[in-house]
């Protein structure tokens, strides 16, 4: 159960904002808000609406209630996608927008994905995983806030390179907010119109992925380099989704990071 949203960190005014992924898995990006809140205030908010629209305009309260705007916006993997969006709309709120380990924004870089997470995985794990989507995929089906925690057990081993043993951050993951944001997203990203947020994004613009990520780079550089008007980007070598639980690429993913920040 989500009590306090959004959670702060650090003291200084709070110009840091750090949004997680899923969509639906609040709390993944806590360790990076606590890493940072040594030297900044740092905000992390919760998705609890189950549409896009109705993220956006949530984020905008948050920070109306409780950031020093314009702030350093920051998303991780669907939460980079929403950052972008957000951007967009609200250009005036944001300073600067870091995508770390952001899916791709065109469609032709989609189809190697699961692929990539399959050839990773035992034989035995490949097992479970096929079990556990048919599952996910029958409406019939129980228990499947479980079935989903599984679910991401499996990725997260596929889309590591060197993982830090760690305790699981998310708080609950919410699986209708997953369902129906994912979908809408989907299709966002399938008619061009995601890319397309990139011409009302008047910040510069940062990406930051690592080179081990299922997601390919690739469908990150290449069309922002293509549509953004301020755009660098940054590749983390034997570094996989998670940057901040990478053995080989922690330190420098937060190096990198920091000196983004403005």
């Amino acid at each position: 159960m989500i009590i306090e949203n959004p959670r702060k960190y650090g003291d200084a005014s709070y110009n840091i904002v750090v949004i997680h992924g899923g969509p639906g898995a609040p709390g993944e990006m806590a360790p990076v808000a606590e890493k940072l809140s040594s030297d900044y205030g740092v905000i992390e908010p919760f998705q609890t609406e189950d549409s896009i629209k109705g993220q956006v305009e949530e984020l905008k309260s948050i920070l109306d209630e409780n950031s020093s705007k314009p702030v350093n916006l920051i998303g991780w993997s669907w939460g980079a996608w929403l950052a972008f969006i957000f951007t967009a709309k609200y250009p005036q709120y944001v300073k600067k927008l870091i995508l770390v380990g952001s899916g791709p924004f065109e469609e032709n870089y989609t189809s190697e994905i699961m692929k990539t997470r399959f050839s990773r995985l035992t034989e035995d794990e490949k097992v479970k995983l096929n079990s556990l989507m048919e599952s996910l995929n029958n409406p019939s089906s129980k228990n499947k806030v479980t079935l989903m925690k599984d679910f991401g057990k499996l990725m997260s081993k596929a889309d590591s390179y060197q993982e830090i043993p760690h305790d699981d951050s998310v708080l609950e993951f919410q699986l209708d907010i997953y369902q129906k944001v994912w979908s809408e997203a989907s299709e966002l990203r399938k008619s061009s119109k995601l890319l397309e947020y990139a011409k009302d994004i008047k910040c510069p613009v940062v990406a930051i992925h690592g080179d081990y990520d299922p997601h390919p780079f690739e469908g990150v550089k290449i069309p922002l380099s293509n549509n953004s008007e301020d755009f660098k980007f940054y590749l983390l070598n034997n570094c996989g989704h998670h940057p901040w639980y990478e053995k080989l690429a922690k330190e420098q993913f937060y190096e990198i990071l920091k000196s983004e920040i403005e």
